[in-house]
């Protein structure tokens, strides 16, 4: 168990290179038992996730050779057809193997995933794409997938999934005719890995739309695919130096994938400019809400995309904390997303939180530094963030969990002028 150390009132300032997107890079790594050939991913981020899905794609007898942010795997004569519990526990992105090992290799065994507590989290729409495909599922313990008349088949998902359009989408590339999906996920790493799957010999149409259309392919080839960055993790960081009064340029993301981010961020009082492919925040930011029209008290709310991804609103809540006026969130998609929030009150946030799913934001806060545990990955991170402005010390147990999402974040702090130290 590792344990964050901060001492707060620091601005952040510099230069951040932002990693691959971890969202992108696990679908990716399953996808590479569609084929014998090699697949060599680079920009892949070094967490605990990534870590996670190597160690089951050697488990499985795949050859994994990683190389700082290079991983190339060739899942040639895979040995085995069951997944390692253990290993399923450790991440929500393990039932990703379900969809591309049972379509490629007949069966696969995969127990129930674990990831962040953060609400229910079903795998209906997973369940039904799949057997959609001829693909069924028994067990409840441990879920056994097995291939049966395999064809393409018109789908509409019940639910807007990501991981569960992930997996439709890399078992329908090999299921024989024409797939549609209906209701698909359209976010920034769902079209990335669908051009990958493209440039390995797939035919996907509407990438970018929620309607998908595969031609299913006999088999799929090895591909050299860079990740693309991750919209996320630049925008925690922004958030971080906004909340410190610091100045930051951002590097290595996709400029256009922070156009959803921006609006809501505005709302917030935090600006930035955009020039030569970089984002830049200015020192400084007089962070204050705006208000929507007539006055009325503004709603920050996610949704699917391109709504404001809900991996950011913890984030956004502390960002609130620090702009003068008042601000509603409202959490769509998970009722747990919000259960932080209590400890915010405990560092001075002035907060009202009407029901699991909305909570009422009154700034500007002075925060003080407390000792907390982090009970997920972006939960972890907003507390970090809280803890970066907040005067006083601040502690962070349970720390190795935003290990999970975000690359060498202490360290990357530090750079930046963090007082930040890391403890086991």
């Amino acid at each position: 168990m590792a344990r964050f150390i901060i001492r707060g009132g620091v601005p952040l300032k510099g230069r951040l290179r932002v990693p691959g997107n971890k969202n992108a890079a696990l679908p990716m790594l399953a996808a590479t038992v569609l084929t014998d050939e090699p697949v060599c991913l680079s920009n892949v981020p070094q967490i605990e996730d990534v870590g996670t899905m190597l160690e089951l794609l050697s488990e499985l007898g795949a050859d994994v050779k990683i190389a700082g942010h290079t991983v190339t795997v060739c899942a040639r004569g895979l040995r085995r057809r069951k997944l390692n519990p253990a290993l399923c526990r450790r991440a929500r992105s393990t039932i990703l193997f379900a969809g591309p090992m049972a379509a490629r290799h007949g069966q696969v065994t995969v127990a129930p995933p674990g990831g962040d507590i953060i609400g229910r989290r079903r795998l209906d729409a997973h369940f039904l794409g799949l057997a959609a495909l001829g693909i069924s599922v028994h067990g409840k313990d441990r879920y056994i997938f097995r291939r049966g008349r395999f064809a393409g088949a018109q789908i509409l998902l019940d639910e807007a999934s990501v991981t569960a359009t992930e997996n439709v989408l890399m078992a329908a590339v090999l299921a024989p005719g024409t797939t549609t999906v209906y209701n698909a996920a359209c976010e920034p790493h769902v079209q990335d890995l669908c051009h990958m799957l493209n440039r390995m010999g797939a035919r996907i149409r509407g990438i970018g739309t929620n309607y998908l259309r595969i031609e299913g392919v006999a088999s799929l080839h090895g591909v050299r695919h860079r990740v693309s960055g991750d919209y996320i993790d630049a925008a925690s960081f922004i958030a971080a130096a906004a909340v410190t009064g610091g100045e930051l340029i951002v590097e290595g993301v996709p400029v256009q994938h922070l156009e959803v981010i921006a609006r809501p961020f505005r709302r917030l009082g935090v600006k930035w400019t955009v020039s030569d492919g970089e984002v830049r925040l200015p020192a400084n930011q007089r962070l204050a809400i705006v208000n929507d029209f007539g006055s009325a008290v503004p709603k920050i709310e996610d949704g699917i995309w391109p709504a404001f991804p809900s991996d950011l609103m913890s984030v956004a809540l502390v960002v609130a904390t620090q702009a003068r006026g008042d601000v509603l969130f409202f959490e769509k998609l998970f009722e747990s997303r919000m259960h932080f929030a209590d400890r915010l009150g405990d560092m001075g946030a002035r907060m009202v939180q009407c029901d699991p799913h909305r909570i009422i934001i009154s700034g500007r806060a002075r925060l003080t530094g407390i000792h907390v545990v982090s009970p997920d990955i972006r939960a972890g991170m907003a507390m970090l963030i809280a803890a970066l402005c907040a005067r006083g010390e601040s502690v962070i147990d349970n720390a190795q969990i935003i290990d999970r999402g975000y690359e060498a974040v202490d360290r990357r702090l530090r750079k930046l002028g963090a007082d930040i130290t890391r403890a086991d």
